[in-house]
């Protein structure tokens, strides 16, 4: 996968991650949940977009970095999500499992 294609992917990633949280039940916990899950996955696209950008390997080192602990902790909300029940489980789980295979690809790099 080239970065062309990992940006659209992380950018797609964001955006369904968004448009599940605008779902999750306007509660004290949903509502933190939402915020939470809207931080991390769009932190996710943005800081694969600097990664891109990085001018020396210790900067791709610092921002992919970044990049990995938000892929993880967008699983972690997500998790979070199917083990409370905030949201059918067919509903989450595609994104869950998409966050951890961001999380591989990115650990990789």
């Amino acid at each position: 996968m080239n970065d062309k294609e990992l940006k659209l992917r992380t950018k797609k990633f964001a955006h369904r991650c968004v448009k599940l949280a605008v779902a999750l039940p306007n509660t004290y916990l949903g509502n933190h949940i939402k915020g939470q899950l809207i931080r991390a996955s769009t932190s996710v696209a943005a800081n694969y977009r600097a990664t891109c950008l990085a001018q020396s390997k210790a900067a791709f080192i610092a921002k992919i970095s970044i990049v990995l602990e938000e892929a993880d902790e967008s699983a972690f909300w997500l998790e979070f999500i199917i083990d409370e029940l905030l949201l059918k489980d067919e509903l989450v789980r595609p994104l869950f499992n998409e966050a951890t295979e961001l999380t591989a690809i990115f650990t990789k790099s």
